[in-house]
């Protein structure tokens, strides 16, 4: 089991290695020139431009242009906003806890409501609580979630006044863009752990342990929804990676100021250097919580042990 750990770390470096050719090559390849986006094109001379373009080093090959900037990330400088000069990690690490909290509080709704709906339609099939989760997961799914965000504002803020419209303080702002990102992963757990159940109650195993004499929940709650999670544990560490995407809208939404916010101003601004420590930032921890969930396996599943 050690090996297998050692050697997902191992590729989760090259993993994190290539995001980072991969958003410096985009970037690299945009036609827009981040010298003419820091000074007025019309009052500067060839001469300012070409002597800022050197100072940058905007004038210099790629290769040595992508090992320089690889080098700054080895020793942590995701270089300046070209918009204040502000040093992109330490502004990317202040917003941070915003968005953590609010990726956090989605996928505990996500994971509550996805497995419990997912567990309860599986056992009821057919029935009112089948109906009613198979609705929850095609809404989630189906819906996009600036409009859900939009609805959830009109009646449970202006409508209800039960809960702010915007900002990041507190955990009243928290209830509605978790709700949002929440419902979205809800609908895709919820159809995930229903199949994975329907699935799973037929095995030859559960009617052993029927015959065995258990009881129907112990079956249902203790054998087969455990067999039945590991598809959804492998959904989680998708849905972390949707919810941080997701992030850039909601927090444009609910005006809260996370790293989601951050890019979607500096995409605005065509402020390339944030834009490109947003996106390696969050390639990382999407790439760490894909690992957590690969490690997590070896504890679940114990085929998976017996593997190693």
């Amino acid at each position: 089991m050690g090996r297998s750990i050692i050697t997902r770390l191992f590729t989760s470096l090259f993993v994190v290695l290539g995001s980072l050719i991969l958003v410096f090559c985009i970037l690299y390849l945009l036609p827009s020139d981040p010298v003419l986006m820091m000074i007025d094109p019309s009052s500067a001379t060839p001469e300012t431009i070409a002597n800022l373009r050197h100072q940058l080093g905007l004038d210099r090959p790629f290769y040595i242009q992508f090992a320089s900037y690889f080098n700054n990330i080895i020793h942590g400088d995701f270089g300046n906003s070209m918009m204040n000069s502000e040093p992109v990690l330490p502004k990317i690490l202040k917003h941070f806890p915003a968005t953590l909290m609010l990726t956090i509080a989605s996928s505990i709704i996500a994971v509550i409501v996805g497995v419990l709906l997912g567990v309860l339609s599986a056992i009821h099939r057919n029935r009112w609580i089948d109906i009613v989760a198979r609705i929850v997961g095609l809404f989630g799914i189906s819906m996009p979630t600036f409009w859900t965000g939009i609805l959830l504002i009109l009646l449970f803020s202006i409508q209800l006044h039960w809960l702010p419209v915007m900002g990041s303080d507190g955990f009243k702002t928290l209830v509605l863009p978790a709700i949002t990102l929440g419902i979205v992963g809800a609908g895709f757990i919820v159809r995930m752990v229903r199949n994975s159940m329907l699935e799973v109650i037929h095995e030859q195993f559960i009617v052993t342990l029927r015959s065995k004499g258990l009881s129907e929940r112990a079956i249902m709650y203790q054998h087969a929804l455990r067999n039945a999670l590991i598809p959804a544990i492998t959904m989680m560490g998708v849905l972390i990676g949707e919810m941080l995407a997701g992030a850039v809208v909601i927090e444009t939404v609910f005006s809260r100021q996370g790293i989601g916010r951050i890019i979607a101003d500096a995409i605005m601004a065509k402020d390339l250097p944030v834009v490109q420590g947003v996106v390696f930032f969050s390639a990382i921890i999407y790439i760490i919580v894909n690992l957590i969930v690969d490690i997590s396996y070896t504890y679940i599943d114990p085929r998976v042990r017996r593997a190693h």
